[in-house]
């Protein structure tokens, strides 16, 4: 068992993952003691002014992995679909992602015209990766639930299965918050289960006592931090007290992380 995915089997201590978008965001979270940093696709599309989930930054992904591979903490890279419905091109950008430091993938079956990617599909990526990176960490998202499907869990199931039998080492389902249903996914699965945090949901205490193992935060950070950027110019603009941020020094210094 990698180190990373022994973050993922420690019962009752979910691994709590924060989605980075660039060098600084990844060593600044990495500061405060998280040990894992993930990417967040939807951040690294916006740095690039392209749309996230359409397959259009491969090259900003790889990049970005470059990076933050060698920094000093477990590195997860969320890689939309892979980029490609060629298994075999999916398992080479995994190749490349592991060659630059990355120790887990996420791989979602969610299209950019709101429909699913085919299980076999999926199941066939997930399994060409393994096959290439056995220790690349290979986290397989259901986007069942954000996709409106109809009976979102029971098609999470049946995904979900499909893709621990073609060698998931987890499986993700964002936008499942029901409680019950969670604990129902948990005991159903034989690798562990992540959950995206949402503000509406069960908190962490909550989702550890569900048997999750580990949380994502996904976007939430990127979208956080544009919110702070508008409300802090809102309020110069309004001659209103501006609240503390980090100084020129310390941000500068992350760069030499």
């Amino acid at each position: 068992m990698t180190p990373f995915a022994a973050l993922h089997h420690r019962p009752g201590r979910p691994l709590l993952l924060p989605n980075a978008w660039d060098h600084a965001s990844a060593v600044a979270l990495a500061a405060q003691g998280h040990p894992a940093i993930g990417t967040t696709s939807l951040g690294v599309a916006a740095v690039a002014g392209l749309p996230d989930g359409a397959a259009a930054t491969r090259a900003e992904t790889v990049r970005l992995a470059r990076r933050l591979g060698r920094v000093g903490f477990l590195l997860s890279v969320d890689a939309e679909s892979g980029f490609s419905d060629d298994p075999d091109e999916v398992a080479e950008l995994a190749v490349e992602l592991a060659k630059a430091g990355a120790v887990g993938i996420n791989l979602e079956d969610g299209r950019a015209d709101g429909s699913l990617t085919p299980v076999d599909r999926h199941a066939a990526k997930i399994a060409a990766v393994k096959a290439a990176v056995p220790e690349l960490f290979v986290n397989a998202r259901t986007d069942t639930y954000w996709c409106g499907q109809d009976a979102p869990e029971a098609g999470a199931l049946r995904r979900l299965d499909a893709y621990q039998r073609a060698g998931a080492d987890g499986v993700f389902v964002p936008g499942l918050a029901d409680p019950a249903a969670i604990g129902r996914l948990v005991g159903m699965l034989s690798v562990p289960l992540n959950i995206l945090w949402t503000p509406a949901g069960p908190g962490l205490a909550e989702l550890a006592a569900l048997g999750v193992a580990r949380v994502s935060l996904g976007s939430l950070l990127y979208r956080a931090a544009l919110a702070a950027a508008v409300a802090t110019a809102a309020a110069v603009a309004a001659g209103e007290p501006v609240g503390p941020v980090p100084g020129y020094a310390e941000v500068q210094a992350l760069s030499g992380s």
